[in-house]
């Protein structure tokens, strides 16, 4: 007597385990099932609002399955669900697939370029060099250009000859930021470039080596331009009131008039003319916490 054997379906071979495609598969049957329950939360609807006509179509279903009951058995709840599965592992394995396709074809596309200067590589009719007599010289086109580096288009020239010259060359911000480098060069601390709208007359803070509060206010005029007794008054009305200072100074690139030494005499304010700030970017002349303001 024989005995039928069954036969026990192979295994597939090259079959693994994929993270993205058993994350597309589980995507898609979470769409499915978001689709059935919307399905029967609008037959609930309908069947609330309409209970005859959800009585009339239940009584059609259940005569038309009872009309056909070999197509029912075929479509069993198991084979429905092993069917839906096989479908969505498909889709899955495609839309992998087809994900690992695009991004073969960006790596393709985005080539890595030769760098500058490189030596092109010999084409078909270009004739390979002789080793007998070396590696011949690349062309003069295709050396690398060495130009010059350039300044940047605000860089502003400084004044490193120490002429008043040198410091008017510079724009209103750049003579102040000098006029702070020399004090930070000869030992004051807390040095700050407080310029600008609103200053009300300071330009530079700072504390001197023996510890007083220096006010600086920078006039960068012109040699013919100087410095006049209403330029001062403005300076002198707020540089010991509001920012009590122990030292105030103007510092400029040109020169003051009578009036306005006669001023900074009553007031006790150093003036620094372009000759004095030259000898002191120079070094042979102090800064202005250690001069005495201009006598009669």
């Amino acid at each position: 007597m024989t005995i039928p054997v069954r036969r026990v379906r192979a295994a597939e071979r090259g079959r693994r385990f994929d993270l993205r495609t058993t994350a597309m598969f589980f995507l898609l049957l979470a769409v499915v099932l978001c689709v059935c329950a919307f399905l029967a939360r609008t037959a609930a609807g309908v069947v609330e609002r309409r209970p005859l006509w959800a009585g009339v179509l239940a009584v059609l279903g259940l005569a038309v399955a009872l009309r056909f009951p070999s197509r029912w058995r075929r479509l069993s709840a198991a084979r429905c669900a092993r069917r839906a599965g096989r479908a969505l592992e498909e889709a899955a394995e495609k839309a992998s697939a087809c994900l690992d396709a695009g991004t073969t074809a960006t790596q393709a596309a985005v080539a890595p370029t030769p760098p500058i200067g490189a030596p092109a590589e010999p084409t078909g009719d270009a004739a390979p060099a002789d080793p007998a007599r070396g590696a011949a010289p690349l062309p003069p086109a295709a050396a690398p250009a060495r130009t010059p580096p350039q300044q940047p288009d605000d860089a502003q020239p400084t004044a490193a000859a120490g002429s008043a010259a040198g410091y008017a060359g510079l724009d209103p911000d750049g003579f102040e930021q000098a006029v702070a480098d020399l004090c930070v060069r000869d030992g004051c601390g807390e040095v700050e470039v407080v310029g600008g709208a609103g200053d009300l007359g300071a330009d530079i803070v700072a504390v001197a080596p023996d510890g007083r509060r220096v006010v600086i206010q920078c006039k960068q005029y012109g040699y013919a331009n100087k410095v006049g007794s209403q330029d001062m008054q403005r300076f002198g009305g707020t540089c010991f009131a509001i920012h009590e200072a122990d030292v105030a100074a103007v510092v400029t690139t040109s020169d003051f008039t009578a009036p306005a030494l006669e001023y900074a005499r009553q007031c006790g304010i150093v003036c620094m003319n372009g000759d004095d700030l030259d000898a002191w970017h120079a070094g042979t002349a102090p800064g202005p916490w250690h001069r005495t303001p201009p006598g009669p």
